[in-house]
């Protein structure tokens, strides 16, 4: 009976809190019944402006870029980063929960606030979206890495550290060849996430995709913004299928 009391008192609130949510954001499912907006935004994106096409696909190369070279800069980083922050091969306490605590704060702030923080220090652009792009995976692949250097297997490191071998050498052939998979999974992953987040950050003139949208929705510009959300979705597509087949081939 207590067992059904607690369950029922923990369903009670969740449904408070669904109708607090609901309210406080103003939560309509009757507000789907009227399309007028819809088709409006419809009517004016049609037919699609395909002259922006060529600076759409350039504005895709270029999220990618961003992309990409934020997460291998990232990973770069990580990599020793994430010993250090690993109890097994930190070489003390200090030291430990020094980098744990700098990989934690800059992991628990979003990309776009380091946008915000780039774009009035080196420039709108894709400078500032690569930085913040290198910052926050730093954080996210520094504490997925320092996780598999943990659970990295003890015979490989014994068997390393036998032969006289200094711990750095029991790091890179003890331990890295082990975890290595996973790490370029983790890393591809990470890539496949910084895409979406580069289309974000476009919004705060950080480049990619993104700001070419913002700046075609700002103007009402439909007909461009259309052809936009097109490369979008083709993007993502894309890079949904590139990243399982580099996941399936990795581990």
């Amino acid at each position: 009976m207590g067992g059904f009391n607690k369950n029922t008192a923990l369903l009670l609130l969740a449904v408070i809190i669904a109708v607090w949510s609901a309210v406080g954001t103003g939560f309509n499912l009757l507000l789907f019944l009227d399309f007028r907006n819809s088709l409006d935004f419809l009517a004016r994106s049609w037919p699609p402006d395909w002259s922006v096409l060529r600076p759409a696909v350039s504005a895709i190369a270029e999220t990618l870029q961003i992309a990409y070279l934020g997460t291998l800069l990232a990973l770069i980083l990580a990599l020793p980063l994430s010993f250090l922050a690993a109890w097994n091969t930190a070489p003390n306490g200090v030291v430990y929960n020094g980098v744990r605590s700098v990989l934690s704060f800059i992991r628990a702030v979003p990309e776009i606030v380091f946008a915000l923080i780039f774009v009035p220090t080196v420039s709108l652009g894709a400078m500032a979206g690569v930085l913040a792009i290198t910052l926050h995976n730093l954080g996210v692949l520094g504490k997925l890495i320092a996780e598999l250097v943990e659970a990295a297997e003890r015979g490989p490191q014994e068997a390393v550290a036998a032969s006289g071998a200094p711990g750095i050498l029991v790091a890179t052939h003890g331990i890295l060849p082990q975890i290595l998979p996973n790490v370029l999974s983790h890393a591809f992953y990470r890539m496949e996430v910084s895409v979406r987040s580069v289309l974000v950050l476009g919004f705060v003139g950080a480049g990619g995709i993104g700001q070419q949208l913002f700046i075609h929705f700002r103007m009402f510009q439909y007909e461009k913004v259309f052809v936009d959300v097109l490369a979008i979705m083709a993007l993502v597509v894309l890079i949904d299928y590139l990243g399982a087949f580099v996941r399936s081939r990795v581990i």
